[in-house]
């Protein structure tokens, strides 16, 4: 008698390797996928305390008041400004270069508090705020070129803080709220 042979092809698919594929893919994935850094504003928040202590108070004339309403206008001290001359005029407002009891009375003591409504754009609100850091920069800039000649950034770190303890930055920002 004739045995018969199993012409037959097995219907299974060796997956041996396929667990070695996947893992192979995966750390290919995760090596050239780049990661998105965090961006936005790099403020210095105070430390958290308990207990609340009211601030000191701070003479009106050392307040730059800079406002945005739910349309997104610009008001300082109350008054329209148009957001291209917010620099300038914070810039004159710290250094108070004509002696006026309306500015600030030394860098030092000046405070630019700056509030927005809720609901003012998040773009407006970053233009103002830039613009209100464009301003340090540029006083720390000047300042850096005339005690030490160079760019504010090419200074030391100790050259840095001295020029920043000249001139600190103070922005308060307000609560929003509805205007």
């Amino acid at each position: 008698m004739k045995r018969k042979i199993n012409t037959r092809q097995s219907n299974e698919v060796n997956a041996g390797s396929m667990a070695d594929i996947a893992f192979l893919l995966l750390i290919f994935f995760l090596v050239t996928t780049t990661i998105i850094n965090d961006q936005g504003i790099m403020v210095k928040l105070p430390p958290y305390e308990d207990m609340v202590v009211p601030p000191p108070p701070i003479p009106n004339r050392n307040i730059l008041s800079v406002k945005l309403n739910k349309e997104n206008a610009l008001l300082v001290e109350s008054e329209n400004l148009d957001i291209s001359q917010l620099k300038e005029t914070t810039k004159n407002f710290i250094l108070n270069p004509t002696g006026s009891d309306q500015l600030a009375r030394s860098p030092k003591q000046a405070v630019v508090s700056l509030q927005n409504d809720r609901e003012t754009s998040y773009k407006a609100y970053i233009a103002v705020y830039n613009e209100l850091k464009a301003a340090y920069e540029e006083l720390w800039d000047t300042r850096s070129l005339q005690v030490y000649g160079k760019d504010y950034k090419h200074l030391a770190l100790k050259e840095q803080r001295d020029i920043r303890n000249q001139i600190p930055q103070i922005i308060s920002e307000a609560e929003p709220t509805n205007f």
